[in-house]
């Protein structure tokens, strides 16, 4: 049976990313926070006896890297957006599959696994790391091998709590996915004896969601427990995208936008373009304090943006970041009152219009294409960052950082012509960042612009 419903979580992140702030707490992956949300109480977990569990018979690999299991097509998912919420603060995930695999060993047989990255921002800024390691069985079943996590504060490196791997420390490769579920399965996504034991139980199946092209049936709904911590959490895998919604409390995330599910043909409508154009004559303009060509610039990507929605089918979750984001360039930029005006509220708007006018051109071009220019644009807040005032090495830590992630994504991009001069640029701002050298930072971030501009982008 089909059950279509709009999910509670799904009510929530709309809410909450169109009417929170900036700024928050650090998040946990996939939705758990590292606070437990006042709305939670700690439950007793008890896990099931082993005659419920689908995931005790040893699996078998011949090709491990072809992960397509319709609920976690983790092979498939070329590049991806979440959406959400995290204490009060907005929660921006990207989920990336690497172009390189790995091989893990477990007692004696070594399996090749594939490679995700997922990055989180909370309030704009890096959060957490983490490298996820999957492998599928013969019988179409996941297999999570373990992850490298990194956490971050303040743009520094909090610590790397959460991380484990397959055959260390008594860790077994756990099950994501079974091949067919059934309702009332059970199965451990994470079992690391006294540090992480995760389990999952199969609630619903069949049912619709609203996705970002409109509804998506066939999901399943299975309730994970966190069993050393004592709580709760549903999560939501649709077919062809995967993990869709997971959160605890009102900390949601949802999938905003996927590759190659919701990939559109042709190149990006021309508004799309003048958003992202708009946002750089912003930019430029904030550096004289132009407040004319501030109001311009801001009135341009405020007319791109109310066309390209007046056309329809935007995905819904992206439609309210950037209406989030214009609001913030254009409340600051269109300030009748000279005392009410911010350069740096410009800057910082400018920045995020162009961010999330990647995220809606990821619609229509190369994912290595839109990570250049992702690159670009955190080199530019760089630049913010290194020239404010009152420069915070955590913020231009940061900054470095999130560009450093990026790049683990290019690829070919990569090593494409002007690639060797950017990446030494970069190279030399994490020895800034490491030193706390604001001075060459500052000296130095321009010149990493142009040299990711000089990068040749795939077609």
């Amino acid at each position: 049976m089909d059950h279509t419903r709009i999910t509670p979580g799904l009510a929530v992140v709309l809410l909450a990313v169109s009417c929170s702030g900036s700024g928050g707490s650090g998040a946990d992956k996939k939705g758990a926070t590292t606070t437990e949300p006042d709305t939670v109480a700690p439950v007793t977990l008890a896990t099931v006896p082993p005659s419920q569990r689908v995931d005790l018979e040893p699996p078998t690999f011949s090709h491990p890297t072809t992960v397509d299991n319709p609920l976690f097509p983790i092979s498939n998912q070329r590049s991806a957006v979440y959406l959400g919420n995290d204490e009060g603060s907005t929660l921006k995930v990207e989920v990336t599959l690497l172009p390189e695999t790995r091989t893990i060993e477990v007692d004696g047989t070594r399996t090749e696994v594939v490679i995700s990255q997922f990055v989180s921002f909370i309030g704009g800024r890096v959060s957490e790391v983490t490298f996820d390691w999957y492998a599928q069985d013969d019988t179409g079943a996941v297999w999570f091998f373990g992850e490298d996590v990194t956490r971050y504060e303040d743009g520094v490196v909090l610590d790397h709590e959460g991380s484990w791997q397959a055959g260390e420390d008594g860790a077994k490769p756990a099950m994501m996915m079974p091949a067919q579920p059934r309702v009332g399965d059970v199965f451990r996504t994470e079992d690391v004896p006294d540090a992480i034991v995760e389990e999952v139980v199969v609630k619903e199946l069949g049912v619709t969601v609203p996705g970002p092209r409109g509804p998506v049936p066939g999901a399943m709904v299975g309730q994970e427990l966190h069993i050393l911590e004592g709580l709760a959490e549903d999560k939501t895998f649709a077919p062809r995208y995967g993990e869709f919604i997971s959160g605890i409390g009102s900390n949601t995330e949802v999938m905003a936008l996927d590759l190659p599910v919701d990939a559109r043909q042709g190149p990006p409508p021309a508004e799309l373009t003048a958003i992202v154009d708009g946002a750089a004559a912003d930019l430029e303009a904030a550096d004289t304090a132009n407040w004319a060509g501030i109001a311009s610039a801001g009135d341009a990507v405020e007319a791109a943006w109310a066309r390209y929605k007046a056309a329809g089918d935007v995905p819904p979750l992206l439609a309210i970041q950037m209406d989030r984001a214009v609001r913030s360039l254009t409340g600051d930029a269109l300030s009748p009152a000279e005392a009410d005006r911010n350069v740096e509220g410009v800057r910082e708007g400018a920045i995020r219009v162009a961010q999330a006018g990647l995220d809606l051109q990821l619609q229509y071009r190369p994912p290595a294409g839109i990570d250049l220019d992702r690159l670009e644009w955190w080199a530019r807040q760089l630049v913010v960052d290194s020239s404010s005032a009152e420069p915070d090495p955590g913020r231009i830590a940061g900054d470095v950082a999130t560009m450093e992630l990026i790049w683990q994504r290019l690829g070919a991009t990569g090593r494409a012509p002007g690639a060797d001069a950017a990446k030494a640029q970069l190279d030399a701002l994490r020895h800034a960042a490491d030193t706390e050298d604001v001075m060459f930072a500052r000296r130095a971030a321009p010149r990493l612009v142009e040299a990711i501009a000089a990068v040749t982008r795939p077609a």
